[in-house]
């Protein structure tokens, strides 16, 4: 019996290192709840990401978990960039969360279904320092419901 404790700890704790060290690329990533599940349209999330590395292409991704009350397919994005150098960018992107019969595209477990959106690919960043990152739904209504949060995530391209 005492051998298939040890033998289960031993089995668990390689799955964990393993889990833990897949994630080489990952550069930054940060997800932020939304109050109450209701995204207002004045909620700005900010990620202040910190470069170093000027010669290294990243991809850039929008992380979002919602339900599947969420009563939309799609999700509009305002996102803004403010360079480390003073200057900054604004876009406006479209998230397809489900087809048009109402599948969702995301990875589900039960009720809940997460996202990571391609922002940005093969990004060189110009300088080093730290970029912010604003996120604000765009969605044209005062409260967007049934979203749980929203995350920013930069890795480096294999």
């Amino acid at each position: 019996m005492k051998f298939k404790y040890s033998f289960l700890i031993v089995i668990l704790t390689i799955f964990l290192f393993s889990i833990s060290s897949c994630d080489k690329n990952r550069i930054y990533e940060k997800n932020k709840d939304v109050e109450n599940h209701l995204w207002n349209k004045d909620s700005i999330f900010s990620f202040n990401v910190e470069i170093t590395d000027t010669i290294t292409p990243c991809n850039l991704y929008i992380n979002s978990r919602i339900t599947s009350q969420y009563p939309k397919n799609n999700l509009y994005l305002f996102i803004t960039t403010h360079f480390p150098y003073k200057e900054q960018m604004c876009d406006t992107i479209e998230c397809f969360l489900a087809d048009k019969s109402g599948k969702w595209y995301g990875k589900g477990f039960g009720d809940v279904w997460s996202y990571k959106i391609p922002y940005k690919r093969n990004v060189i960043f110009p300088h080093s320092g730290i970029y912010t990152f604003e996120v604000e739904q765009a969605m044209r209504t005062v409260n967007l419901p049934y979203v749980l949060d929203v995350g920013l995530r930069v890795e480096k391209i294999k």
